[in-house]
């Protein structure tokens, strides 16, 4: 297989989550790779920076300012894709939030929020994107954001893990589902990465939590939203043409499940 399993010019991607972190440099490589990329967040400046990078380097984006909650907008935005580039060939399901609260703390309120976002914004978008590949004949790639909260029991990270143990579960039940359209569905599952959502208010304290996380992974480290996108990018291209239904894990070595 040759490098050019990796390029994607001539295909349209949707990028939720895109306005900053492992969704804007994902947005900003599919697009280097040669993909026209529209991007979607509820952040409309730090969406408007991510279109400006990437046209700025030669590329073709656009922006959908929308909440992935919102289903009509979502289905918008897909549409927009398909006016613009005749088919969707790459969804990217990204978008999400963090929560952190105990068990015995955690409020009907916080798993409401944290199952919308992180649960059924991913699902909406995979419906969207299939409905519509399915529509054009389109062979083409879904990608679910889990997390490496969905191999281990982290204190404090309840709704979070468990909206992200669905998204698992969604990826291969659609790739099940789907794969006889030539489909494929499969889903990242990032270790600790160092992005606007995981950061801190207090920044000894973020050190501090970065160090106790390092010592946790062979690699000594936590990771970067850079490297997170290029497992997207894999997961997106013809480098992944026989992989359906599987969770691909750059994590560090924090877990190492069968």
């Amino acid at each position: 297989m040759s490098l050019a399993a990796y390029d994607l010019t001539g295909r349209t991607a949707l990028v939720t989550g895109a306005a900053g972190g492992i969704g804007r440099a994902t947005a900003v490589l599919l697009a280097q790779a040669g993909a026209a990329v529209h991007c979607a967040d509820l952040d409309e400046k730090g969406l408007n920076r991510t279109t400006g990078l990437i046209r700025e380097a030669g590329g073709e984006a656009w922006a959908h300012p929308l909440d992935v909650t919102d289903r009509p907008a979502l289905a918008a935005a897909v549409a927009s894709a398909v006016r613009t580039g005749g088919s969707l060939h790459i969804a990217a399901a990204i978008a999400g939030v963090m929560h952190r609260s105990t068990v015995l703390e955690t409020q009907d309120a916080d798993l409401d929020r944290v199952l919308d976002i992180n649960f059924k914004g991913v699902l909406h978008t995979c419906q969207e994107a299939a409905r519509s590949m399915i529509g054009t004949g389109t062979r083409g790639s879904i990608v679910t954001m889990a997390s490496g909260a969905v191999d281990t029991g982290s204190a404090e990270l309840l709704c979070y893990g468990a909206a992200k143990a669905a998204v698992v579960q969604l990826t291969k039940t659609l790739a099940a589902e789907i794969g006889r359209h030539g489909i494929r569905v499969n889903a990242v599952a990032p270790g600790w990465v160092r992005t606007p959502m995981t950061e801190r208010d207090d920044a000894a304290g973020q050190r501090r939590v970065e160090a106790t996380l390092s010592r946790m992974s062979p690699l000594e480290r936590v990771g970067e939203a850079q490297e997170i996108a290029h497992a997207v990018l894999h997961l997106a291209s013809d480098a992944s043409s026989f992989t359906t239904g599987q969770i691909l894990r750059p994590n560090g070595g924090v877990a190492m499940p069968w």
